[in-house]
């Protein structure tokens, strides 16, 4: 014991080497943006139905900094929601506590096994050290009567007004082009969630028409978390996450990044959904119950309508925009209804981890898309099912986790080794096999296509940090499509390879030099499928950050692209970034301004940009051709009631007098519009 002491009293005096709090948190935000931009990025994301929402994942990562987790009593599920943790790392952190006891200091971070300085920065600010003493037993009237005395409420509304035009607004849309949100929430600790949700996009009419209850969407959610038995229990609108994500999985960060640790599904089962988000969802009834310490049974009923076209009595596609903004999209509301039951049972003792998911879901019409082509193998019929194993094992410095998933046709597996051989460094494994018959309506895991189907590969990335200061993540990824896919008429395959050196030598600098080389297949525009050449794509970014505290931070950030196919000419692209942000003197106003230009030749060679955006929000825009973007954002504290945001934002093109086609066709080369946001706490 007075060993440990010893090592405690150490720690605490190393704290003093440790950055400030204030300065972590924009270190944490700073990389969780990184991990949501090189997701949307990497994973190619850029249509309005694979969009990916990051509301329910950064709301919660934003009341964790108001309410950071204990960590004498953080639970696995509590520590799993942060992405820059690894598997190995927060197993190192429960055993530390189980054995040395209580911290008394979060310093104490520093004598965890694989907890490098760099992760401490990232987790201080969301998480805390308070003494624990022996709680009575859990009983409904005290919980409560403490939610409704200590309970927290939040109103958030936000307005989104174009300064353009678009050609659909003048015969075919039904509404105004204004976007329009109401959220209301409650919560009391990490106990109890109660929100509702009402959203009315733009050109969509409010308190007419199909519309004549006034919002497009309302959504309700009431979530229970660790109520005596009761682990979890949601009704209304929830999510659902399970396993490696083969079977069942709403949450989304997933996909090909340098941070090996966002690799990780981290089973989030029951969650609430408090997101505008149209599509990615369930409605009904969800709890999860321990039935010991060892075992938990999840069980969950959904009933809801969807969006699509019937045709002669069948359903022949599923629409998942949400947009009901002409009389042709919203002639396709609510045409037809999904029901779905399943559950999941899981055994966790000490290194392992079991489980068991299964699923059945029907429509109340005939699901008989046209099957032609890459399509050929895609859901059809009227119910469906889908059945899942999952396990995990830890041993030492190895952790081991996979699942097997069968459907009413074809089978995926998906399997991940992750070895730490000394501290500061990870590699990871992954091996997936999603047969070109394999169908699961709501699965989402790792890959390189959209969709659990018809894929097969090999993964290995590798992070650490050999030197003071520096930080090197390397991955490779062999994967090949054993059938036809959108715009290749054959089999085909490809390689995928990111490499990035990060240098930081002050906590107020650092700098990262990446890049990423994919090769594709990809039929030759015009031959009708009778071509297909392999594609390759460069890219190149630097970036770099400094930042002095609160007070002034900048980033700047440069860009290249090259692509070309075999034996054509390269198409390239460019783009300088230039992000500067402040808190104003004297006053509780925060201002960010971005700036960037970008020249490419076509939409193969386009470029992204992230900025930042309103409360629970993240916009990466891509561009391409010639011309720059412009944005302002304020932020004012009114007190601890009030928040209001405005983000100002307006793209030039340089080389069009019209942007876009169609519906949404802006006659002219500007495109400008204003965001506001107001946050009401009490």
């Amino acid at each position: 014991m007075k060993t440990i002491q010893l090592l405690r009293l150490i720690s605490i005096i190393n704290s003093l080497f440790i950055i400030p709090v204030c300065s972590a948190q924009n270190l944490s935000e700073s990389l969780l943006e990184d991990i949501l931009e090189d997701l949307s990025v990497n994973n190619d994301i850029n249509n309005p139905v694979n969009t990916l929402n990051w509301e329910n994942e950064l709301e919660e990562l934003s009341n964790r900094l108001q309410e950071p987790v204990n960590l004498n009593t953080a639970t696995r599920e509590q520590l799993e929601q942060f992405p820059f943790l690894s598997d190995i790392q927060i197993e190192h952190l429960l055993a530390y506590i189980y054995i040395h006891g209580q911290m008394k200091t979060i310093y104490e971070l520093q004598l965890v096994e694989e907890m490098d300085k760099q992760t401490i920065r990232y987790l201080l600010p969301f998480v805390c050290i308070k003494a624990i003493n022996n709680e009575p037993a859990f009983q409904w009237k005290t919980m409560l009567k403490s939610a409704a005395k200590y309970g927290k409420n939040e109103l958030l509304t936000r307005f989104d007004i174009p300064f353009y035009k678009r050609e659909g607004y003048e015969h075919t849309y039904l509404g105004a082009s204004v976007y329009n949100s109401v959220k209301y929430s409650f919560r009391y600790s990490d106990r109890l969630y109660a929100g509702v949700v009402a959203e009315k996009d733009a050109g969509e009419p409010f308190g007419a028409l199909h519309n004549r209850y006034g919002y497009d969407y309302y959504s309700f959610y009431l979530l229970l978390k660790d109520c005596g038995r009761f682990k979890a229990l949601a009704v209304g609108n929830y999510r659902l996450s399970f396993g490696q994500g083969l079977v069942i999985n709403t949450d989304y960060l997933m996909g090909k990044t340098t941070y090996t640790s966002s690799f990780n599904n981290r089973s989030g089962g029951i969650k609430k959904h408090s997101s505008s988000d149209e599509c990615n969802y369930f409605r009904g009834v969800a709890a999860t119950v321990a039935l010991s310490k060892d075992w938990d049974i999840s069980g969950f009923y959904s009933h809801r309508s969807l969006d699509g076209v019937i045709t002669d009595g069948a359903i022949t596609s599923i629409h998942k925009t949400g947009l009901h903004r002409s009389q042709k999209e919203a002639d396709k509301k609510n045409r037809f209804t999904m029901q779905l039951t399943g559950g999941h049972v899981s055994y966790q003792h000490n290194r392992i981890r079991l489980g068991i998911t299964g699923i059945y879901y029907l429509f109340n019409r005939p699901y008989e898309p046209e099957l032609t082509g890459h399509s050929k193998y895609n859901l059809h019929g009227n119910n469906f099912y889908n059945l899942g194993v999952d396990y995990a094992y830890r041993w030492h410095r190895f952790s081991f986790q996979g699942e097997t998933a069968i459907g009413k046709q074809g089978w995926a597996s998906l399997n991940r080794l992750q070895y730490s051989p000394v501290q500061n460094t990870q590699i990871m494994l992954i091996h997936r096999f999603y047969s070109y018959d394999y169908w699961a309506a709501f699965a989402h895991s790792f890959g390189e296509g959209s969709t659990t189907q018809n894929e097969q590969g090999y993964y290995i990335g590798m992070t650490t940090s050999p030197f003071a200061y520096w930080k090197f993540s390397a991955s490779f990824d062999l994967f090949s499509f054993p059938w036809k896919k959108y715009r290749i008429n054959k089999p085909s395959r490809g390689t995928d390879g990111l490499l990035q050196a990060t240098f930081t030598p002050r906590s107020h600098l650092s700098m990262y030099l990446k890049y990423r080389y994919k090769r594709k297949e990809r039929d030759w525009t015009g031959s009708k499928g009778t071509l297909t050449l392999p594609i390759f794509h460069h890219q190149l970014r630097y970036r770099l950050n400094y930042s002095l505290g609160d007070v002034l931070s900048s980033r700047t950030t440069l860009d290249y692209n090259h692509f070309h196919s075999q034996d054509r000419a390269a198409n390239k692209g460019y783009q300088v970034t230039q992000m500067i942000s402040s808190q104003l003197p004297w006053t509780r106003l925060f201002a960010d301004v971005q700036g960037s230009y970008f020249f490419t030749d076509d939409y193969d060679s386009r470029v992204y940009a992230s900025e930042s955006g309103l409360l629970y929000t993240f916009y990466t825009p891509s561009f391409q051709g010639r011309g720059f973007r412009c944005s302002v954002r304020f932020r004012y504290e009114l007190n601890k009631h009030f928040l209001l945001v405005a983000k100002f934002g307006e793209t030039v093109y340089l080389d069009r007098n019209e942007i876009g086609s169609g519906n949404d066709l802006i006659h002219g080369n500007k495109k400008a519009d204003i965001q506001m946001q107001l946050r009401i706490k009490f």
